[in-house]
């Protein structure tokens, strides 16, 4: 807001600025502002070769992390592996049928 009005008060304080940020600017930046269209068709041809592939950007869920987990459906199984600071390892459950019910014991 200020910046606007100090030039709409003071013309040459607006050009001063203008002239700083041009000569900050990379060559490389004023490239791909001069076009921007072959970014765009850049990512373009990116996107649907990861799509023609089929192997796109999947999520993946994290764990609960809780002091006693559950089995919380027919998918469900528990899993002992190594880990822990006492060395006992951790249980999981992993479930085959919804990703949101792995958990992990934690204490």
């Amino acid at each position: 807001m200020f910046l606007r009005t100090a030039r709409m008060v003071f013309p040459a304080f607006a050009r001063v600025q203008s002239t700083q940020l041009a000569g900050a600017r990379c060559f490389a930046s004023m490239q791909m502002a001069k076009r921007p269209t072959l970014a765009l068709m850049e990512r373009a041809k990116e996107s649907a070769n990861l799509g023609a592939s089929g192997k796109g950007a999947e999520q993946v869920r994290g764990m609960k992390v809780r002091s006693s987990v559950k089995k919380l459906c027919e998918g469900c199984k528990s899993v002992r592996r190594k880990g822990g600071k006492s060395g006992k390892g951790h249980v999981y459950i992993i479930c085959s049928l919804n990703p949101k019910h792995k958990q992990r014991q934690g204490k």
